[in-house]
């Protein structure tokens, strides 16, 4: 029997049905649907909440919702890394592989196992404070040292490994994966990455320094984002989700994970058709 678990975004207005589609869909098969309790709640079924579910044994997790709503799962499962497949509900859904078009049809496609798994590269966030460094979280997107509410621009220090780049002036600066190349990344000017290069991918905020550009390193480097201590009121966000504010003289270091998310991937569909068809379908 497969085990799956099911991830609907409360705020999406589509969600009951697309749960009851799934539900009725698995209802006469060899599948174990669960939920998490304070989803089964909301939508009364709480025959199907379980407690601490990313600690329960999973084949696979549905996630109904955006990108949002994948990532969440993604990290909730961390070292866990079970698949998760996303169920589009949300208005881009980039990373989302099941349309609604689509649903039983794919659903059928997960019962007969005949999908296969992306495992992305993982972000691991730390903060150093006074001498001590304490770990804050993992990203599948990115980690963004930015501004909280109204700030001057910070001054902000890059070093990759041991090596001082630069000091420079910004709005703040995003750490992303390559899948989170297509999120903030891109929207403050960075490239477009596929998800398998092997990379990490530095991208500064309105940077008031001319020559600081979006920078591509290896995987396996190590970024360290030094803060002058003249700044009061800084953040650091993983995937847009989580933020943790940062004192004065702190340093934020991002590197590459020891696990990785997998996420749930079908033949019919490529990187650079959903590339096409997600971001350039106007053109």
């Amino acid at each position: 029997m497969q085990t799956i678990a099911v991830f609907p975004n409360v705020g999406k207005p589509q969600a009951p049905e697309v749960l009851q589609r799934i539900f009725s869909f698995y209802q006469n098969k060899d599948v174990r649907l669960i939920l998490p309790v304070d989803e089964s709640r909301f939508f009364d079924m709480e025959e199907y909440g379980v407690p601490d579910i990313e600690h329960v044994p999973a084949d696979l997790a549905l996630s109904l919702g955006g990108d949002g709503t994948l990532l969440g799962v993604c990290r909730r499962y961390g070292a866990a890394a079970v698949p998760v497949c996303g169920v589009n509900i949300g208005t881009l859904g980039f990373m989302a592989d099941i349309e609604l078009s689509e649903l039983e049809t794919k659903l059928q496609k997960i019962l007969q196992g005949d999908y296969r798994i992306e495992h992305r590269l993982l972000l691991a966030g730390f903060v150093r404070s006074q001498e001590e460094e304490r770990f804050l979280g993992h990203a599948i997107n990115d980690v963004v040292v930015t501004k909280g509410g109204v700030a001057r621009m910070l001054h902000l220090g890059l070093s990759i490994n041991d090596s001082h780049l630069m000091d420079y002036k910004a709005d703040g600066v995003i750490v992303a994966s390559p899948t989170g190349s297509t999120a903030y990344s891109l929207s403050a000017g960075g490239p477009i990455m596929n998800p398998n290069i092997r990379a990490l991918l530095i991208t500064p905020i309105c940077a008031h320094t001319f020559n600081m550009r979006p920078l591509v390193v290896g995987e396996d480097d190590v970024v360290h984002i030094q803060i002058a201590a003249i700044h009061q009121d800084i953040i650091v966000t993983f995937d847009g989700q989580e933020s943790f504010r940062l004192l004065p003289g702190d340093e934020v270091i991002v590197m590459k994970s020891n696990v990785q998310a997998k996420i749930v991937k079908f033949e019919d569909k490529d990187y650079y058709q959903i590339l096409r068809t997600k971001l350039w379908k106007d053109a």
